[in-house]
């Protein structure tokens, strides 16, 4: 029966941030999924429980994975509880297991939007115990077994979130600093620069070295969440510990020598020994150089190369966000003559004081923050160059 099982074939959603889902499908297409589809902070693909496992561990850009329980339709409130009764659900995990049901709702069926899901939890917790004489507990902080439900006007998608916990809690990063950048959107902004993964990459406001430190385990093909324990398929009834243990095993890789160089420094020595502390954890950490100095000290020794980089928005930091982004443009302008340059940032009128034209925006967010991705090349004789928005 779970050989049956595994080769069985899913609907898989991959969600992702708003801004990163073209990104998603080019790294599925890099990950051999050719079919997808391009949804709303999603890519949905088809496969079996192996591409499930794969995807949680090979996917630097999705935020989770989720396979496909049941779709329906509801004309009332009550459509949704019988609906969901009739899922079996004692299938996908044990009484044993706490369990949690989220998602989003966009629909004018329903007076409150969290009231899809406690009759969705009233559903499972009355199958189990028409089966078992027993019922699961529900935990909404840390459930062992989560179930996503997304309701649009009457169509209802029910799925299990296979991941868990974020995609982005990558289990590398224990230090962080006062405005951290999430590891999937990282990722996404280094896809989304082009880079060769073999080229020179550098990050002059590295903070705790989220963009080096997914610069690198991209460059060397190890995987972002490769210090990650906890999947939540672990927690199914299928979970086939064999099929994760091969597919992890292909994964793993000491890696003796290195593409490109990265590098990167902060000014902050706290950020420095956080960034320096979080690359130990990692076999490509030694490969990754930093250091403690102002973005205008930094001095190229390569003539063609990338910059990435997440410079403070002024929205929690206390600097004097339009003079440090004039010394940038500045620095940019002498320094980086060669280089393709990357800058994200909320801040749109500090833009402004690079002196620079960008090449290409591009919306991004970052937790709640909606930022700008922007591309400046730096050519010789820029210096002279007007900003035009």
């Amino acid at each position: 029966m779970k050989d049956i099982e595994d080769k069985k074939i899913l609907i898989i959603t991959l969600k992702t941030i708003f801004g990163l889902e073209e990104v998603l499908s080019d790294e599925l297409k890099e990950l051999g999924y050719l079919n997808y589809t391009i949804l709303n902070r999603a890519v949905q693909v088809k496969g079996t429980w192996k591409d499930v496992y794969y995807l949680n561990l090979h996917s630097r850009c999705a935020i989770s994975v989720l396979v496909q329980v049941n779709r329906f339709k509801i004309r009332t409130e009550k459509d949704l509880y019988n609906k969901a009764l009739q899922i079996d659900w004692t299938s996908y995990f044990d009484v044993d297991k706490t369990f949690a049901v989220k998602g989003a709702v966009f629909s004018d069926i329903f007076k409150h939007t969290q009231y899809p899901f406690f009759l969705i939890k009233d559903a499972i917790v009355d199958k189990f115990r028409s089966v078992y004489n027993r019922r699961p507990n529900v935990n909404v902080k840390s459930p062992q077994v989560l179930f996503d439900v997304y309701i649009n006007n009457n169509e209802v998608v029910v799925s299990l979130n296979t991941s868990g916990a974020p995609l982005f809690q990558r289990g590398y990063r224990d230090q962080i600093g006062e405005a951290p950048l999430n590891e999937v959107v990282a990722a996404g902004l280094i896809r989304m620069s082009g880079w060769d993964r073999k080229s020179p990459l550098i990050d002059v406001f590295c903070g705790s070295g989220t963009i080096l430190i997914e610069a690198a385990l991209l460059a060397s093909g190890i995987p972002s969440v490769v210090e990650r324990n906890h999947f939540a398929f672990k927690n199914l009834i299928n979970y086939n510990n064999e099929l994760w243990a091969e597919i992890l095993d292909k994964s793993i890789k000491y890696v003796k020598e290195f593409p490109c160089k990265i590098s990167g420094s902060d000014i902050d020595s706290q950020m420095v020994l956080k960034a320096r502390r979080n690359l130990g954890k990692l076999s490509v950490g030694r490969f990754v150089d930093i250091s403690l100095c102002s973005f205008d000290e930094v001095r190229k020794d390569v003539d063609v190369g990338i910059l990435i980089s997440n410079p403070p928005y002024g929205k929690r930091m206390g600097d004097d966000i339009n003079l440090m982004y004039s010394k940038l443009g500045d620095w940019m302008k002498r320094e980086l003559q060669g280089f393709n340059c990357w800058i994200l940032s909320s801040n749109i009128e500090a833009y402004k004081d690079l002196g620079l034209k960008p090449n290409k925006k591009i919306k991004v967010f970052n937790g709640d923050l909606e930022c700008s991705f922007r591309n400046y090349s730096i050519y010789a004789g820029s210096k002279k160059a007007k900003f035009q928005d």
